[in-house]
């Protein structure tokens, strides 16, 4: 019987370990608990078997986390979980001479101090080169650093 209570702890805890590592992100206190169960299971197996068949139980348990680790992670299984879709979005990709300093524009959202601008009839992510800068506002282009557009203002 006592021999089920050690197979037990030790299944069980490379179970946890298993979903540590594969579903749950972090070190969390599912993997602890697995590893708690596992070193428990080996440690019951010492005490009670000896050190011969600990040692058999310790090698066995390796090899066994071991081939469960691989299997779950070669098994399509786990793709099914995964977040199959892809960012698109890109940020302030144009023309370098599309955009330069002393254009105007006008701001879309509040730039706290990032936001929204329409200039030349074409929508940016821009930075506010003082203060917040509430929507509707006349704007000018101060500077264009590669795809970051610094505005203020106008005067």
């Amino acid at each position: 019987m006592t021999w089920l209570i050690i197979l037990s702890l030790i299944v069980v805890g490379i179970v946890f370990l298993l979903l540590e590592i594969l579903v749950v992100p972090g070190a969390t206190i599912v993997g602890l608990v697995g590893i708690g169960m596992v070193i428990g299971g080996i440690v019951m197996s010492f005490n009670t078997y000896g050190t011969e068949i600990g040692v058999i139980t310790l090698a066995g348990s390796l090899v066994f986390s071991l081939i469960s680790i691989g299997l779950a992670l070669k098994s399509n299984t786990w793709k099914k979980a995964m977040l199959g879709s892809e960012l698109d979005g890109k940020v302030n990709v144009f023309e370098p001479d599309r955009v330069v300093a002393g254009d105007e524009g006008v701001t879309i959202t509040r730039l706290n101090p990032m936001g929204k601008a329409l200039i030349k009839e074409d929508y940016y992510e821009v930075q506010s080169k003082d203060n917040l800068i509430s929507e509707n506002t006349p704007i000018v282009v101060v500077k264009v650093d590669g795809n970051k557009i610094i505005v203020k203002p106008k005067s």
